[in-house]
């Protein structure tokens, strides 16, 4: 969503002496203090850019990396995006410093077989990351929506895109941060701030979320990218509230599923228990919740 005309109430107004949006409630990053809080002799994060505003920070990042330009461990982060990518080519766009958006390249030193677990090791470092930072419960939809609890709706806050780009994988991570409820791009949207968040100040919402990322990142990979010796599969199961549920798996082809979802297999996969007594894999595809857990 695009920001609101100057005078709309609740909306960021121009400033003149920098000649873009300003809002006090919505401060830019500190990119050099972040920049000095990440990337460290011997840490994963090399290198640290912050741009105003881009298309998408995934297909940004993904260029750089296919040509060579991005180092493992390069984080870019906008503050605004116009065209940010979601699964499925789905877009959207979000106002000024409204959230978190960002991209890191890695090249993980494991069997590419097990690539797979990136975003579903993104969604595990994030949760944990807000649960600290931010005070809020925030539930993983499979394979990569980040959930939040907005009085008793269960509402989408965020989500995450991992794409091979050179010799490695760009992960992207989108969070609505402080977006108001008028401000919702779909009525089942949500935000840190809707969901009644202690902290939505970004930079050390932002510090955690990419130093989460690290641990888990580090953790999996020592384990030669084993979901279940580094007790990602355990992680992500544990904080999965697809698991238990009826859903609809739309497929591609427009083939459907429903199913209970009864596990998250060693590849990643979602496992749904049919009426027929088959359970299937799921590897790629839409979810819908049906109906909710218990």
């Amino acid at each position: 969503m695009t920001p609101k005309p100057p005078g709309t109430p609740g909306s960021p107004q121009p400033d003149p002496a920098h000649g873009r949006w300003s809002d006090l409630e919505r401060p830019p990053l500190n990119a050099a203090a972040l920049r000095k809080a990440l990337v460290r002799p011997g840490g994963l994060w090399t290198a640290f850019d912050v741009v105003e505003v881009t298309g998408s920070t995934n297909t940004d990042l993904a260029e750089r990396a296919r040509a060579g330009d991005a180092e493992a461990g390069a984080v870019l982060v906008a503050e605004e995006q116009s065209a940010g990518r979601g699964r499925l080519d789905r877009t959207w766009s979000s106002p000024a410093r409204s959230g978190l958006f960002f991209s890191v390249f890695l090249e993980p030193d494991v069997p590419t077989e097990r690539w797979g677990w990136l975003p579903l090791l993104a969604g595990v470092a994030t949760a944990t990351a807000l649960s600290r930072a931010a005070g809020v419960d925030t539930a993983l939809k499979w394979p990569n929506d980040l959930l939040v609890q907005v009085g008793d709706e269960e509402r989408k806050a965020g989500g995450i895109l991992a794409e091979r780009a050179g010799d490695g994988v760009v992960v992207g991570i989108g969070l609505n941060v402080t977006l108001h409820a008028d401000e919702l791009p779909v009525p089942e949207a949500g935000s840190l701030l809707l969901a009644g968040a202690a902290a939505v100040d970004r930079d050390p919402l932002l510090r955690a979320v990419l130093r989460s990322l690290e641990q888990w990142y580090e953790d999996w990979r020592g384990a030669g990218g084993d979901p279940g010796a580094s007790r990602l599969q355990e992680a992500y199961a544990a904080g999965c509230a697809t698991l238990g549920r009826t859903v609809r798996a739309v497929l591609p082809g427009d083939r459907e599923i429903i199913g209970e979802a009864v596990a998250v297999d060693g590849d990643g996969r979602l496992v749904l228990a049919t009426k027929e007594g088959v359970q299937q894999p799921v590897g790629a595809g839409d979810i819908v919740h049906l109906r909710a857990a218990g």
